[in-house]
């Protein structure tokens, strides 16, 4: 049996089986360093890129200890974002699944504060939440820590990026001071090394490999003059290579607009994502990106936080990165899970400094190549596969996924493999269906009844 296999650790037996079910066959490299520790009850700091499995790492350790029978708020788990702290919540449920009557909850902004303070009252084993929203329930006392046996800071470095230090600091000294406490983080800078610190104990420090090289991603380096030559120069690539995904990383809001404008007018399909956005247009982009209704997003560093795309083709840096973790974590997004990824990055002289600095990084020579012939301007943009419905009901309406493709596929429907992803959410749902048959779907979802009556759709551009 391999060394790397979940049975060989102190996991209890049912997550073990429930993991063979899941299809987690063996550990990823930072889940053998650091799960073995986090079961002995130990601090943990683990340092390791997007996509290597440490939501699984501490997500079993938490679960491992904790005690059903014993109805209160015994794990806390703190995110940057509302995105990133769902997708934590469904990556531990999934995990609980052979342990029954565990209950989780999410409390971040942009959601009703009423109703997070209803399901508090009826109590949680598990809360998973962004520091400003837990910060608020602590400070109006419809949230209680003292159970709280086990602190997980989920990739730190972002929440002090985004100014959460302080905030941090006060939720933890509402903790008692004997938990666990577990620190995961894609970077290491020196504010991470200080919070680590102040709030933990002998803890063990577990490091994953987290440069990249040729093997996984096929980093690519662009001189470019000025932001017309920038733009030009993206073009080329984006016909080039037609990606079916990809993110392109600028440095400010101004030039995530700017950018996914002229993306737009040369007949590619972007969207721009960065801190200006209502809740329900973030929601509303994030969705149509992963569920590839648009294959570009345009984003800053901070609004990406939290985006998990299966398959993400490519990366463009247009902006160099201010430094080298952020470099490193921007082109982490490709490349995951054993695929091939794509990275571009466009750098001025202004960069000279910058670029010597990631060249010893990657321990290799850093030289500007050629861009693509002007000929690649004779190709047309692949259009996005799919698009995306908008449902004006969801879970407060008794709809489930099974609703909407039942509806989508019924009597003169479309075919269940022309539907993507859906997403049920408490007043409204999303479903992705192939380009080619929209109208049919709109028609077919409009038309016909779910749960008993009509349902307005309409297509989200």
């Amino acid at each position: 049996m391999s060394q790397l296999a979940f049975s060989n650790t102190q996991l209890k037996t049912e997550l073990v089986s429930n993991l063979d079910t899941l299809g987690y066959k063996e550990m990823t490299a930072i889940q053998a360093q650091s799960l073995p520790a986090i079961l002995q009850g130990k601090d943990v700091i683990a340092q390791g890129k997007t996509g290597s499995g440490k939501t699984a790492a501490f997500g079993l350790g938490l679960l491992n200890k904790l005690d059903v029978k014993r109805f209160r708020i015994q794990t806390l788990i703190l995110c940057p974002t509302r995105e990133l702290a769902d997708q934590v919540a469904v990556e531990i449920r999934k995990l609980a699944r052979a342990i029954h009557n565990i209950k989780v909850l999410t409390l971040t902004g942009g959601m009703p504060f009423a109703k997070q303070q209803d399901s508090l009252y009826h109590g949680a084993h598990i809360i998973v939440g962004t520091p400003g929203r837990i910060d608020d329930h602590l400070n109006r006392g419809t949230l209680n820590l003292n159970d709280v046996d086990t602190l997980v800071l989920d990739e730190a470095d972002r929440m002090l990026e985004m100014g959460f230090q302080d905030t941090l600091t006060a939720i933890v000294e509402r903790t008692p001071i004997d938990r666990q406490t577990l620190l995961f983080s894609a970077t290491y800078p020196d504010a991470i090394k200080t919070i680590a610190n102040n709030m933990m104990r002998d803890a063990v420090m577990v490091q994953v490999e987290d440069t990249h090289d040729d093997t996984s991603i096929a980093q690519h380096f662009y001189q470019t003059a000025d932001s017309e030559a920038k733009l030009h120069a993206l073009r080329l690539l984006l016909l080039q290579h037609q990606p079916e995904s990809s993110v392109v990383f600028c440095n400010t809001k101004r030039d995530t607009l700017v950018v996914c404008d002229e993306l737009n007018r040369y007949g590619f399909h972007a969207l721009a994502l960065n801190g200006d956005l209502e809740q329900r247009e973030r929601d509303q982009t994030l969705v149509q990106f992963a569920n590839k209704s648009a294959s570009i997003l345009v984003a800053t560093d901070v609004a990406a936080r939290g985006l998990d795309v299966e398959n993400l083709d490519a990366v463009f840096n247009y902006d160099f990165a201010h430094d080298t973790d952020t470099h490193t974590h921007r082109v982490g997004r490709t490349g995951r899970a054993g695929n091939k990824g794509l990275a571009c990055t466009f750098f001025t002289e202004k960069d000279a400094y910058k670029i010597e600095m990631l060249a010893e990084l990657l321990q290799r020579d850093i030289n500007a190549e050629a861009l693509p012939r002007e000929s690649v301007l004779d190709n047309r943009p692949n259009p996005a596969p799919m698009v995306t419905l908008q449902i004006d009901s969801g879970k407060k309406q008794k709809i489930r996924k099974g609703d909407i493709l039942g509806a989508l596929t019924g009597e003169n429907g479309i075919e269940g493999k022309q539907v993507g992803k859906i997403q049920v959410n408490d007043t409204w749902s999303f479903v992705a269906v192939e380009r080619a048959v929209a109208k049919r779907a709109i028609n077919k979802l409009s038309q016909g009844k779910m749960k008993g009556r009509n349902r307005r759709v309409r297509q989200l551009s």
